[in-house]
């Protein structure tokens, strides 16, 4: 291995051999800057095409928009917000079925389904309709993998997900959990969402647990986070950059540049080589050019279609991507 490595780069070679970094290694790459970046970012992507999965896509629904009673300082669908969005109530089991097969048949087989609101304890009317929801979508789409993220749960209702199938659920710790009161929310607890992965883990629900960055968080609060996510065993992490929305708190937040965001998902992809690491919201306002740079840190999925509340890539546009993407991993150039 070249000396002309940084030294906190070429420590962390080590995770090609099956090692696995300290906090004080994680904390140490952070240093890392300018062309040594990019030395980073080919170390996260050897790493990836070791230890994860090939490149997948998946796609989301907004089945309950707006009006939620948590204040979540980077999100427009907050009741705390004035962001102007579309507010609408649960969709039908038909509804969500038509946008399911409309994915579907455009190849993909990962559908999430969120709604807006802080969760649910009780199996009441409307959870109902999400567990009606999830058996038909399972009746005509067997092959679909459906992922649910719906909020905190009690165990009652996380057993009912699990019995009706749910293959995945999102549950994003978002930052640090030393300081997600300060950075998030302080409507909810972030004990409350480590609770709710537990619950899904007992009954066998796999999980995907991310967060945010560009929230104020410093290196060392995005570092805390992977730590953590590798501390709760999920089996994925999809990682956001924010969009300072007006109407939020957030709204004159400073953008994460390409470089930044870039250092972050390979740090992240170090610090938990085998998991799923996903390019969710931001790739398009805050990457632009540079969306191939943050896949090749490490990135190995990505969402398509576009996001909750506001507009992503074509599905087919996203597909040439990825197949341009293999050709960094072995495939014909």
């Amino acid at each position: 291995m070249s000396s002309r490595l940084h030294p906190a780069i070429e420590n962390a070679y080590k995770v090609l051999d099956g090692g696995t970094l300290t906090r004080d290694e994680a904390l140490a790459l952070t240093e890392v800057d300018g062309p040594d970046i990019l030395d980073l970012v080919s170390l996260a992507n050897k790493v990836r095409l070791k230890f994860a999965d090939p490149i997948v896509p998946c796609s989301i629904i907004n089945a309950k928009s707006g009006r939620c009673s948590q204040n979540c300082r980077f999100c427009s669908q907050s009741g705390h917000h004035n962001t102007g969005i579309e507010e609408y109530p649960l969709l039908t089991p038909e509804e969500t079925l038509k946008a399911a097969r409309e994915i579907y048949d455009a190849g993909i087989r990962t559908f999430g389904y969120v709604t807006s609101g802080y969760g649910y304890f009780k199996p009441d009317e409307e959870f109902r309709t999400i567990l009606d929801t999830l058996d038909l979508l399972h009746r005509e789409l067997p092959d679909l993998k459906v992922c649910v993220s719906i909020g905190i749960l009690s165990e009652e209702t996380a057993k009912l997900l699990a019995e009706h199938h749910a293959y995945r659920y999102n549950m994003n710790i978002q930052t640090a959990p030393g300081r997600y009161k300060e950075l998030i929310a302080d409507t909810h607890t972030i004990e409350d969402k480590i609770q709710t992965i537990r619950y899904l883990q007992k009954y066998g629900v796999t999980n995907c647990t991310g967060g945010i960055i560009g929230v104020g968080e410093s290196w060392e609060d995005r570092v805390d986070m992977a730590l953590a996510i590798r501390e709760l065993d999920v089996e994925g992490t999809p990682l956001n950059i924010l969009l300072p929305i007006p109407g939020t708190p957030l709204e004159h937040n400073r953008r994460v540049t390409p470089a930044e965001a870039a250092k972050t998902f390979a740090i992240f992809r170090l610090i938990n080589p085998a998991k799923m690491l996903k390019l969710t919201a931001g790739r398009e306002t805050s990457m632009k050019d540079f969306q191939g740079l943050l896949m090749l840190s490490g990135a190995n999925s990505l969402m398509t279609g576009g996001y909750l509340t506001t507009r992503g890539r074509s599905i087919a546009d996203d597909e040439a991507f990825i197949d341009a993407l293999n050709t960094f991993a072995g495939a014909p150039c």
